[in-house]
């Protein structure tokens, strides 16, 4: 019987069975499949050494993505320049890091979100809906401080975003991207619709009541 080293031998299992979700399917996907995908013997029963079912290893690839994805959110965060152009660069950057940060995770949920709601929602909530209401605070800010226009920040967030996501999506179901541009490309132009969507300034206007204003 194969023996299994404690934490190294979970992580290759999360490894390998999300590898083989995203490859297959959740249902065409054995335990007997993830654990000969791992080195150990089929009939082994070695998966149950640490997750007790096929659903609780999904659950637990979740809960790792959810982990890492707070992580490089929360660093995002605190490094978001002034300048607003790169601000956009920057937040589009992160949007695809985050698709492309566990790219066969992110398929699994489009691909099972109906049969596994539960499991799936908090991702959802936890990483791309966080990534909307991020951007239509940062739309917000900027508006008071003058520096874009935006009737609606949560609305444009959303149209904005929308458009950002379905590249690397579109790319990651079916092996193309709209126009079949390079991201550098796509990033330049969605960038540049951006900054006219927000009627971007470079210099927002002075406060009149400041003295460099008089």
């Amino acid at each position: 019987m194969a023996r299994t080293t404690p934490g190294v031998t979970r992580e290759r299992i999360l490894d390998e069975a999300v590898r083989l979700f995203a490859l297959r399917g959740y249902d065409a996907t054995s335990v007997a499949d993830i654990q000969q995908a791992c080195g150990l013997a089929g009939g082994s029963g070695a998966l149950y050494k640490h997750f007790p079912s096929k659903r609780a290893l999904l659950e637990a690839a979740v809960r790792r993505n959810l982990s890492t994805m707070a992580h490089r959110r929360q660093q995002v965060v605190e490094r978001v320049p002034a300048d607003p152009r790169q601000a956009l660069r920057l937040m589009a950057r992160t949007v695809w890091d985050v698709i492309e940060g566990d790219r066969d995770l992110v398929r699994i949920m489009l691909r099972e979100f109906t049969a596994f709601p539960e499991i799936f929602e908090p991702m959802w909530q936890g990483v791309l809906a966080t990534l909307y209401r991020e951007c239509a605070a940062w739309i917000e800010a900027q508006r008071a401080l003058g520096v874009v226009e935006a009737a609606d920040p949560e609305a444009t967030a959303a149209v904005l975003l929308s458009s950002l996501t379905y590249f690397p999506l579109l790319e990651l179901l079916i092996g193309h991207t709209p126009g079949e541009l390079g991201r550098e490309a796509f990033l330049t132009a969605w960038t540049e619709h951006a900054a006219r969507t927000l009627a971007l300034r470079t210099d927002p206007d002075p406060d009149p009541d400041s003295p460099a204003a008089s």
